[in-house]
């Protein structure tokens, strides 16, 4: 009885991230901010999607900005306030952060593609990866033009740089969200295989 109630005890602040970051991972920025903008909803325009690059169809650079900013603070905070249970609380919470970002409830599980959130999630967890990640996206950018590729690329460099750092769970976990990312962008991918993906500074 007492190993149980023990388990029970250590598995709260787990359980409690994961809640915790599912819900502020869910939160929807672009469609919220949008809105309030007199822009309607954003979900009715281009791919549908929530997150900062459809934002940017609008027209509205400084929305699209702070869509990104947002969405990938939300994914920092959710580690950052759980970390200080322990790491594998803050790894669930990025985790459920991420999830919650992909699949809110509150829009029938459909979200965004997931690459604010998990730029947001290397700050909050390991910060020097950020400058990693955004070295080899703008590398990429830079001889391609695509900024999917670029993302796409980021985050396969980004968990094989946290485990040769030594952060192997953390390395584990983002493994996981570049598989999720991938499959997110599985469209992107078809398109970059077809040579119809649309190439930063491109108009549609």
């Amino acid at each position: 009885m007492s190993d149980i109630f023990t388990w029970q005890l250590g598995a709260l602040p787990t359980l409690a991230a994961l809640a915790f970051g599912y819900l502020l991972g869910s939160i929807p920025f672009g469609l919220i901010l949008t809105r309030m903008a007199g822009l309607g909803d954003v979900r009715q325009i281009g791919s549908g999607n929530i997150g900062a690059t459809n934002v940017l169809r609008t027209g509205n650079r400084k929305l699209a900005a702070a869509t990104l900013l947002l969405d990938a603070l939300k994914g920092t905070a959710a580690t950052a306030i759980a970390s200080r249970w322990g790491l594998d609380a803050g790894l669930a919470a990025g985790l459920a952060a991420f999830l919650g970002h992909l699949f809110p409830v509150w829009l029938g599980f459909k979200g965004g593609k997931g690459v604010a959130t998990y730029v947001g999630l290397l700050l909050g967890l390991v910060p020097v990866m950020l400058a990693v990640f955004a070295a080899v996206w703008v590398g990429v950018a830079y001889l391609t033009r695509y900024s999917s590729l670029s993302a796409l690329v980021a985050t396969i460099v980004s968990p094989v740089v946290l485990w040769f750092l030594g952060h192997e769970k953390v390395a584990l976990l983002f493994a996981l969200l570049t598989v999720i990312t991938w499959w997110k962008h599985s469209a992107n991918i078809s398109r970059l295989l077809g040579g119809t993906e649309s190439k930063i500074g491109s108009k549609g």
